[in-house]
């Protein structure tokens, strides 16, 4: 989904859906946790709009925000 939604090389900050394999984030310039977390939601968003499909992630988020 996230392929066919064209996002594979989306980037926020340092963190970018890896151009190769749509399931995986890179750092490609120094991201930082929000970098990372924030990318992650657009592609929930995106995936929910385009497909009514909430993903949940695979990891787990530890630590404080902010």
């Amino acid at each position: 989904m996230i392929d066919e939604l064209g996002l594979k090389g989306t980037r926020i900050g340092g963190a970018m859906i890896s151009p190769v394999h749509a399931n995986f984030l890179v750092n490609v310039d120094g991201a930082k946790a929000t970098d990372v977390e924030a990318l992650m939601q657009l592609i929930r968003t995106r995936v929910y709009e385009a497909y009514g499909i909430e993903l949940e992630p695979e990891v787990r988020i530890v630590g404080e925000e902010g």
